[in-house]
């Protein structure tokens, strides 16, 4: 795991209780204007990039991989915020296989109302829904399925003899981990039972990886990974904040662990993949509540993915920090900057200056002090910040960081 998201702004132990800490340098007096701000950014060129055709991107709306528009046989539905798992699988499997298509995105029954027009088109409002060559589906696996006659599996697909019984596995590991995770209250003996159940079925993936002879779930990338990823990602985040456990653990589930690091070597996936931060308080309104089992070390493991610091203390990725993580948290907070301030509780005159003292910290590494009530305003947006959906993880700890060490100089 990378500390490299370390920098001059990084909290340290100092106040734990909050993320913050005294800067090495005295901060300097005003931050940029947006004029600056923006000036950087084109400079950068990170809002240039190409959506369409470059890596894989949770902002694109159309897919080409290469080839012309006239090749777009598929629209695919997805949530607005990147947090439906089903989602999350039929997205990564279009990736992998280039197959070119286009994006609309709805909201989740559990996060508001569904919009009128996909409700008139799907009236089930469910997520995901695809069309392909003109013919609407739904319900993940069958999706699966239906791209697969047509395109070709991902190695071995939805029906081989191989693929079968993992999916089985998956979903009897998904069983485990709802039963772990959303029953509230529980005496110290049935949350202990429920922990060792889980972990029995963990066992048996920990085997079933042992098996081949590379580190994914078949001799190569492939379906079963496909369908195990969206999760397994989620398990990883959500035991760890709600539960002090450590899923992707060398020591102890060394091929999970190896799993997840060949994960991150597809780009496919890290277009895709979120963070701890993120799925912790997505996932309850989907699950119907997440519980905390109020130990010592599942304090400690919260008050990390909530406050800091954001470093290699929270296991949720292995590699190493692009250089273009800063640049990419300030070009994406400089797009959206008028709805970030718009949004914000605090008044807009605080939040707008309070946002570019947090950015000038990341462009230039030194702190500026936000007025008065910036603390409020900025915490806000930490508290907000979303992977994917806003930015890649790496740019998220860079900007949550440079957003707390900044709301630290002001307060509280």
């Amino acid at each position: 795991s990378s500390s490299s998201s370390s920098s001059s702004l990084m909290p340290s132990s100092a106040r734990a209780h909050r993320g913050g800490s005294a800067p090495a340098a005295a901060p300097a007096a005003t931050p940029m204007t947006w004029e600056e701000l923006g000036q950087h950014v084109q400079e950068a060129g990170w809002l240039g990039r190409d959506l369409v055709n470059g890596p894989t991107n949770s902002h694109a709306r159309l897919r080409l991989f290469g080839q012309t528009e006239d090749a777009v046989r598929v629209t695919l539905y997805r949530d607005n915020h990147a947090w439906c798992p089903y989602c999350q699988k039929i997205w990564l499997w279009l990736e992998e296989k280039k197959v070119p298509y286009r994006i609309e995105k709805v909201t989740m029954f559990c996060y508001g109302e569904k919009e009128a027009w996909y409700k008139r088109k799907v009236p089930s409002g469910m997520l995901p829904a695809l069309e392909l060559d003109g013919r609407l589906y739904t319900e993940s696996d069958v999706i699966l399925c239906e791209l697969e006659s047509v395109f070709g599996p991902l190695y071995k697909g939805m029906a081989d003899p191989a693929v079968m019984p993992l999916r089985r596995l998956e979903r009897t590991l998904f069983g485990a981990w709802c039963k772990w995770l959303c029953y509230p209250n529980w005496p110290a003996f049935q949350e202990n039972k429920a922990r060792k159940d889980f972990e029995k079925v963990v066992a048996v993936v920990e085997e079933a990886l042992a098996s081949t002879p590379g580190d994914f779930f078949l001799d190569e990338y492939s379906t079963a990974d496909v369908i195990f990823t969206p999760y397994i990602e989620r398990m990883s985040a959500s035991l760890f904040y709600y539960k002090g456990y450590v899923l992707r653990s060398p020591q102890q589930n060394p091929n999970i662990a190896r799993w997840f690091d060949a994960m991150e070597t597809l780009e496919t996936y890290r277009g895709t993949q979120s963070d701890f931060h993120t799925h912790s308080h997505d996932l309850p309104p989907q699950m119907g509540g997440c519980y905390e089992n109020n130990e010592k070390e599942q304090q400690r493991c919260k008050n990390l993915v909530d406050f800091g610091p954001y470093g290699s203390e929270i296991p949720d990725v292995g590699f190493g920090e692009p250089p273009t993580a800063t640049d990419e948290a300030v070009a994406r907070t400089f797009k959206h900057r008028a709805n970030i301030v718009s949004c914000n509780p605090c008044k807009d005159e605080v939040a707008d200056e309070a946002l570019r003292c947090a950015l000038t910290g990341l462009v230039s590494g030194e702190l500026v002090t936000p007025p008065s009530g910036g603390d409020v305003a900025l915490r806000y947006i930490r508290d907000r910040v979303n992977v994917p959906r806003d930015m890649s993880l790496h740019a998220a700890r860079r900007m949550r960081t440079a957003l707390e060490a900044t709301a630290a100089l002001a307060g509280d």
